[in-house]
């Protein structure tokens, strides 16, 4: 019987290094794709270069994601899982942040896994169960000063997550998000958020790893849309579903401002 397959972006480092080493050791064949192409290919011979396919992949660039998919296709045959992982930040007043810079989470962090989810769709129609999973954030939960535009990029792939979900069930397709709050990865160093300073990372990438693995291999049934990880994004979640409006932007303002 042939593995089930992945396809992961942004997957030379972080959370999308650790989610290939989790689905490497069950057993699946895993795609790995990266702007690092020296990462990502040493990412394969770890995990062993016939389990994997490591490629160069920029995913702003929808030319690029035709080639990577349909190289990803030849190998494996099948596509179970496309893990949208890629992603960007810049923190600090918004003002104060380059244009091009902010222009550039856009392209990367919604333009990105909108032409993930185009491209993909025919490998995912054609794999019976195949899932989608974004990464989102709990940024997404309520915007969130000094990750302005960060924050909305992930408000936006939360809503495409919801509507793809919908719209993509006739062909048995699940799409889903996963949302943690801070991780220890190279994107929180040296981060510009008071926010971080109050709350702290309290997760690794192997805690995010663990969230995904279990979205793409839950029974149907248990699927649910949005994945929080750790106790206070699953508690930030409940508050902003159950607080009003005038309370939820209360706290987030405590959390955040700078005195």
């Amino acid at each position: 019987m042939n593995p089930r397959c992945i396809f992961i972006t942004g997957a030379a480092a972080g959370i999308g290094q650790a989610a290939a080493r989790r689905f490497a050791s069950a057993g699946w064949f895993v795609g790995l794709f990266d702007v690092d192409q020296a990462g990502v290919e040493r990412l394969a011979a770890e995990l062993g270069t016939d389990r994997t396919l490591a490629g160069k992949l920029d995913v702003s660039n929808a030319e690029e994601w035709t080639a990577a998919l349909d190289a990803f296709a030849r190998r494996c045959g099948r596509l179970d899982v496309l893990l949208n992982n890629a992603g960007i930040l810049a923190s600090g007043p918004f003002e104060s942040i380059p244009r091009e810079r902010l222009q550039r989470i856009v392209d990367i962090n919604v333009t990105g896994v909108i032409n993930g989810c185009h491209a993909a769709f025919p490998y995912l129609r054609d794999t019976g169960g195949a899932r989608v999973i974004n990464m989102s954030s709990a940024s997404a939960i309520y915007g969130q000063p000094s990750l302005a535009v960060y924050s909305a990029t992930k408000f936006a792939v939360r809503g495409l997550t919801e509507a793809l979900d919908l719209e993509w069930q006739p062909h048995g397709i699940r799409v889903m998000d996963v949302m943690p709050l801070f991780v220890q990865t190279a994107m929180v160093k040296d981060m510009n958020s008071k926010a971080i300073g109050r709350l702290g990372v309290n997760l690794g990438p192997e805690d995010v790893a663990a969230v995904i693995y279990e979205a793409a291999t839950d029974k149907p049934r248990l699927t649910r849309v949005h994945r929080l990880v750790g106790q206070q994004a699953k508690l930030a979640y409940r508050v902003a579903g159950l607080a009003p409006d005038w309370l939820a932007r209360v706290i987030n303002h405590q959390i955040a401002k700078n005195h």
